[in-house]
């Protein structure tokens, strides 16, 4: 998990970007709504403009107030969550959607049945014993979300996005900050044999790889392994609501697991993943407990790191949307070892936090949409010599 940014006050609405975030709580349990309302209440920019207790309750709460997110709760009684959903898609309402989910098999799966309708994103009811520890860290989820639809606001409301790059094209990596060890030279697609494909990607993660893993063909020639942070339980959901939806197989890694061409392995929440090779030239997964790295476990930077020892130059780097720098650190390493690195553009992401900065170290080769993502790294991996 991201840990919470430092908290601070801020002095007057207008000096808000955007103006205050007005938030509607929806859950059955008087409890539940209140540690939430008092939670979101701490963040700063964040106004809760009132609460429901069900369904029905939300829906005309939503038209009468028109907030711009809503918590919602699963199970409640007149309505639930997936029914206002429904509601909300039907009716093209503008207010976004953040479930409120149990860390369970089948909290998981209704939250990707929930993501599939249209939710922003989901937060996990924290279920330790420590109550002051689970007031954090729902504040850390709920301070995420908050901070990626600002961002999406900001990018609305006319913020000028990083310059997209082709593959191969070298004139946007000049504004590269001064004195970053930026690439020797652009690698364009075909010029070597690429070995494997690494993926990082964070908020905003799931419904970008159900646009971008289904556009991989079958006949992939190398495997994919792909950190995606997200808690544990959850990553098996997300892996199987991909496979389905996907020509390659995609799966939850396994330790020791031989990963062949054809195949996506996704990293295990709470787990650390990296990759080590095989007598036979083949992928071969590790799962650790390694401390977290940039606060993430799993770690997109634990992994490239892993890529960059085993593969080097004949590794494929992307990143996709995500709060943070996870990844960064390792996208530099594998820049000065010449492999290819992909970034999602500004524009398709939910938070361009974990592309950015590869951009700005100048070690991107491309910077392309999301729709673009797919056909750029099936590119690399043909060669054309």
């Amino acid at each position: 998990m991201i840990a919470s940014p430092p908290m601070s006050h801020p002095t007057r609405p207008s000096e808000i970007e955007p103006a205050q975030l007005r938030v509607l709580v929806v859950d059955d349990s008087l409890i539940y709504r209140k540690v939430v309302r008092d939670t979101l209440a701490t963040i700063p920019g964040v106004e809760v403009v009132a609460s429901a207790a069900n369904g029905l309750i939300a829906i005309d709460k939503i038209q009468q107030l028109k907030p711009d997110l809503v918590t919602l709760d699963f199970e409640m009684p007149e309505l639930d969550g997936p029914g206002v959903l429904a509601w909300m898609k039907k009716n093209r309402v503008a207010t976004r959607a953040v479930m409120i989910s149990a860390l369970t098999s089948e909290g998981a799966t209704s939250t990707f049945r929930a993501l599939e309708a249209g939710a922003f994103d989901f937060v996990v009811k924290p279920s330790g014993s420590d109550t002051h520890r689970n007031r954090e860290e729902l504040q850390s989820a709920l301070t995420e979300k908050v901070e990626a639809l600002r961002g999406q606001m900001r990018s609305r409301a006319g913020r000028t996005p990083v310059r997209n790059l082709a593959a191969g094209d070298i004139s946007g990596l000049a504004n590269a900050r001064p004195g970053t060890p930026g690439k020797r030279s652009i690698v364009k697609p075909g010029d070597r044999r690429i070995g494997i494909v690494g993926i990082g990607v964070s908020t905003g993660g799931p419904d970008a790889l159900r646009q971008m893993l289904p556009r991989l063909p079958a006949d992939l020639p190398v495997p994919v392994v792909l950190v995606q942070h997200m808690p544990p339980v959850f990553t098996r959901s997300l892996a199987n609501s991909l496979d389905k939806l996907c020509a390659l197989r995609v799966y939850e890694a396994e330790h020791g697991q031989v990963i062949r061409r054809g195949e996506v392995a996704i990293a295990p929440g709470g787990r650390q993943m990296r990759v080590v090779p095989t007598a036979t030239g083949d992928a071969r997964v590790e799962l650790t407990d390694d401390p977290p790295v940039q606060s993430c476990k799993p770690s997109v930077d634990y992994l490239f790191n892993s890529l960059a020892e085993t593969y080097e130059n004949r590794t494929l780097a992307v990143i996709m949307t995500g709060m943070g720098y996870d990844g960064a650190d390792a996208c530099v390493r594998l820049g000065k070892l010449g492999a290819p690195v992909i970034c999602q553009n500004e524009a398709s992401c939910v938070v361009f936090g974990m592309p950015r900065r590869p951009v700005e170290e100048g070690v991107a080769d491309a910077v392309v949409p999301l729709d673009r993502i797919a056909d750029t790294i099936h590119s690399y991996c043909v060669p054309t010599r």
